[in-house]
C-alpha cells in the first residue's frame, strides 16, 4: 500500500510521489515554494489589473481632453474672425472679445498642462509594466537556476554530495 502511495500519480503531488528520495522537511519546504510562487503570481496579477484599468482611465481622459480641445479651437477660431473683423460679432465689444480670446487661451493652457500630466502617466504605467514583466523573467530564471542547482547537488539517495 506504502509504495502504491508514493508512486499515484495526483497533480498536486505528483512530484512529490515521484521522489520517495525526498524528505518531509524537503517536502514542506517545496510545498511552502509552490504556495508561495503562486501567491507571488496572484499578486502579481492583480497589479497588473489594477495598471491596465488605470491605463484604461487615463485613456478615456486622454479621450475626453481631445474633444475639450477640438471645441476650443473652434470657439477660438470663430473669435479670432470676430476680432479681425471678418465676422458678425454682434453686441460684444473689442475688450469683452479680447477678455474671452484671453481666458480661451487660459484654458488651453490648462488643457495642455493636463494632457502632458496624462501622458506622464501612461509612459510611468508602461515602465511599471515593463518592470513588473522583467522581474517576472528574473524570477522565472532564478528558479529554474535554483532547481538545476538543486538537483545537481542531490545524489539518487537524496543525501546532497560536498
Amino acid at each position: 500500500r506504502k509504495q502504491a502511495m508514493e508512486y499515484s500519480t495526483s497533480s498536486s503531488d505528483e512530484e512529490f510521489e515521484s521522489k520517495p528520495s525526498l524528505t518531509h522537511k524537503a517536502k514542506r519546504a517545496l510545498r511552502k515554494r509552490r504556495k508561495l510562487e503562486k501567491e507571488t503570481k496572484q499578486l502579481i496579477k492583480q497589479e497588473e489589473l489594477k495598471r491596465l484599468h488605470k491605463a484604461q482611465a487615463v485613456q478615456r481622459q486622454l479621450e475626453e481632453l481631445e474633444e475639450r480641445q477640438r471645441a476650443l479651437e473652434i470657439f477660438g477660431v470663430e473669435l479670432e474672425r470676430e476680432l479681425r473683423g471678418e465676422a458678425d460679432s454682434g453686441t460684444k465689444d473689442e475688450n469683452q472679445m479680447l477678455h474671452e480670446w484671453f481666458e480661451l487661451v487660459m484654458e488651453k493652457n490648462k488643457l495642455m498642462r493636463y494632457e502632458s500630466e496624462l501622458l506622464i502617466i501612461a509612459q510611468e504605467l508602461e515602465l511599471e509594466d515593463h518592470q513588473s514583466r522583467l522581474e517576472q523573467k528574473l524570477r522565472e530564471k532564478m528558479a529554474i537556476d535554483g532547481k538545476s542547482k538543486a538537483t545537481a547537488c542531490s545524489s539518487p539517495q537524496g543525501q546532497t554530495l560536498p
